[in-house]
């Protein structure tokens, strides 16, 4: 925990992981925790702004490297300072995300308003969110599957193995129900994909994400693809969004690649300008870092923002899941000043 006092806000930055209750397997990687950096920014009068970031595992980041740039940012930020200046002193990432976020909340403490109104939106309703299914044997995600009862979408991850048809068709099985997409984080060759493709099909997958490796966007060109296709790791923020044009059908917006909500928001109109569908999704967590991207969600057309349902303990007070749907409470993050009881 790092703490001072002084200048016109006072800041603090704590490393925090949060537990999950089993690990999460993804291509190329395991998650055994999710790892953060909790900001709080607190003013002369009292009001205080918060916000989590994950930052971006394959860009290195961690709790201690967030926390440093926060540090070294700290007589700066200290002194006062705006969004909008903060996009010019870090870089797109984790740690701007959570100095970034925390602004917007303070924002809405000091002026009485939520967020979503200081952004000019309407006025959020819950939104359909997918459950994530780790990469694992096809008869454990299916039995998961099975056990998200309240599900009414699912997120798949697959990997860079020759059973992925298999994962897809067991949980398509147990829940013939459910709509469906597939993540398969850089996994993929062309040749690979074509031969899962009519799996894909037949088990009414309508969403595939990132299928191929960074870098590698131009075997998209020419691509049969009767399934919409989702850009995660190949866009960061709004600079990566020109070569993708024609290639992708969606963008996936998350705030810890993007470095906030206010390149979050600026991405989504941007993406929205060239045509693409929008996504909303998160690097893992606590409800405190699916609050600012709930608000990035009421303009999306695909919602991923189960993060803190396999934690052992969430943030208090949290995001409410019910019938499939994520829904965040002013309290959480986000909102107005409370109203004292009467």
């Amino acid at each position: 925990m790092n703490i001072h006092v002084g200048g016109r806000l006072r800041l603090r930055a704590t490393p925090k992981s949060w537990a999950i209750e089993a690990p999460f397997h993804i291509t190329g990687y395991t998650f055994n925790a999710f790892d953060a950096v909790i900001v709080e920014l607190t003013d002369e009068q009292g009001h205080t702004g918060r916000a989590e970031a994950q930052g971006v595992y394959y860009h290195q980041d961690t709790s201690a490297s967030m926390v440093a740039q926060v540090e070294a940012l700290r007589a700066r930020v200290e002194a006062g300072i705006t969004r909008e200046e903060l996009q010019a002193l870090l870089p797109a990432g984790g740690a701007r995300n959570a100095l970034d976020c925390a602004l917007w909340d303070l924002e809405a403490k000091r002026a009485d308003k939520p967020v979503w109104q200081l952004a000019g939106l309407d006025a959020p309703k819950p939104l359909l969110t997918t459950y994530t299914l780790s990469a694992e044997e096809p008869e454990v995600m299916a039995s998961r599957a099975g056990a998200y009862a309240q599900a009414r979408a699912i997120k798949l991850k697959l990997t860079d193995d020759d059973r992925n048809a298999e994962r897809v068709l067991a949980v398509r099985k147990a829940r013939p129900d459910v709509w469906l997409m597939v993540d398969a984080n850089q996994g993929f060759t062309r040749e690979s994909f074509a031969r899962l493709l009519p799996t894909l099909v037949d088990a009414r997958v309508d969403v595939v994400e990132q299928p191929f490796p960074v870098g590698n966007e131009a075997w998209l060109d020419g691509l049969e693809r009767p399934i919409r296709i989702a850009a995660d790791e190949s866009v960061q923020d709004r600079s990566d969004l020109a070569r993708l044009v024609g290639r992708v059908d969606v963008i996936n917006i998350k705030l810890d690649k993007c470095g906030g909500l206010t390149e979050g928001l600026a991405l989504a109109e941007e993406a929205r300008k060239l045509g693409f569908e929008l996504m909303v999704g998160n690097m893992g967590g606590s409800s405190l870092a699916m609050g600012p991207a709930f608000v990035v969600g009421q303009l999306c057309d695909v919602v991923d923002l189960d993060g803190p349902l396999g934690l052992l303990a969430d943030h208090v007070p949290s995001v409410v899941y019910e019938g499939g749907t994520i829904w965040c409470p002013d309290a959480l993050w986000g909102g107005p000043l409370a109203v004292p009881a009467s």
